[in-house]
């Protein structure tokens, strides 16, 4: 099951007000905020979602069409790790290995890496572990 997903924008303020105004019909808004000197890559991000916290993000830290980000949602950590080293094993490139991401929740598990062409791959639990 997909988690969430993310694109990367030119200007994500302007992006911003672009899918706050477009998504709005859909019950969707902007739930999460992180500022750039906050996002840990450079950028500022916005996660959009009808509850809870952002399932669509939009965010400037990357080049428009290089920033694409797919997370797939693990039950438990263990599958986290499994996904990692299959991934590895099958061509991945590393993103960031498995581990707590406490930046993005205090329960946040994830590994991360880049498919054959170059698209940002990961897999989060939120388990308690």
């Amino acid at each position: 099951m997909i988690d969430h997903m993310g694109v990367a924008v030119a200007d994500a303020a302007r992006s911003k007000a672009f899918y706050e105004a477009a998504l709005k019909p859909l019950g969707m808004k902007c739930l999460t905020e992180i500022p750039a000197d906050e996002n840990g890559s450079g950028g500022a991000a916005y996660g959009f979602g009808v509850e809870g916290g952002g399932q669509f993000w939009i965010g400037d830290n990357e080049a428009v069409g290089e920033g694409t980000h797919v997370a797939f949602r693990a039950e438990t950590r263990a599958q986290v790790d499994a996904f990692y080293e299959a991934a590895i094993a099958a061509g991945a490139r590393d993103n960031g290995a498995p581990g707590l991401r406490p930046h993005y929740g205090p329960n946040y598990y994830a590994a991360f890496v880049y498919d054959p062409d170059g698209i940002n791959l990961e897999a989060v639990c939120y388990a308690e572990e």
